[in-house]
């Protein structure tokens, strides 16, 4: 597993973790800090988890997620977050810039998983 990658994956969890925990707690935030930075830590969490769990599976220490792969869930968030869920949940709501920030956090996540810097 590439060093890069895992760090990345643990400051996004963190990171995105103490953001909703101020937001719960109401704390004031920043407006791109409230509706962007979470919608741009999800995409590398549920990847590293999901690489991590197929590296495991297919015995293959060496697995890596393919770009189209990365994009196809890149697309079913911006679907099921920017226009699905809006749809039926008023928790949501239509926003094209998290469909950017999406799309931007999964290119990151793919430049970090091919950079050559291992454990």
């Amino acid at each position: 597993m590439k060093k890069t990658l895992f760090y990345y994956f643990l400051f996004s969890l963190f990171t995105g973790t103490i953001i909703y925990f101020l937001q719960y707690f109401s704390v004031p935030l920043p407006r791109i800090i409230r509706f962007y930075v979470n919608d741009f830590l999800i995409i590398p969490i549920v990847l590293y988890s999901c690489l991590r769990v197929l590296k495991w599976s297919k015995n293959n220490k060496n697995y890596t997620l393919s770009l189209p792969i990365i994009l196809y869930v890149c697309f079913m968030y911006s679907v099921l977050f920017e226009y699905i869920f809006p749809k039926y949940l008023a928790r949501y709501t239509k926003d094209f810039i998290d469909v950017i920030v999406y799309f931007a956090s999964g290119f990151v996540f793919y430049y970090l998983q091919k950079n050559k810097n291992e454990f």
